[in-house]
């Protein structure tokens, strides 16, 4: 059996990474941020992420349709919108949220 030969030096030339300026950095192969990429994010501090389930459910034709017209993610879409309602009707019912902490 052939044995790997894996060096254990970087090739990353750090003294001159560490001389190097902001303006010395080449973006060009790198796109343009852009606000409306920014409202497409989601704000996720200190959530512990949620287990997932598996479900059947019969939607209107044209409801799936039309969230699969957004692309990718549409699933996840959806359950952000449930979300929202969710805790929309938490508010206004006086019903308070329930933390669960995962164990390890």
């Amino acid at each position: 059996m052939k044995k790997n030969n894996i060096s254990k030096k970087s090739g990353t030339d750090f003294k001159r990474l560490d001389s190097m300026t902001d303006t010395d950095i080449d973006f060009s192969d790198i796109p343009e941020v852009t606000p409306e990429m920014f409202a497409k994010g989601i704000v996720r501090r200190g959530i512990q992420p949620m287990t997932k389930r598996q479900l059947t459910l019969r939607l209107d034709s044209d409801v799936i349709d039309w969230f699969k017209e957004q692309g990718h993610g549409y699933q996840t879409r959806m359950n952000a919108l449930l979300r929202a309602y969710m805790n929309e009707h938490k508010k206004l019912t006086g019903e308070r949220k329930k933390i669960t902490l995962r164990q390890k």
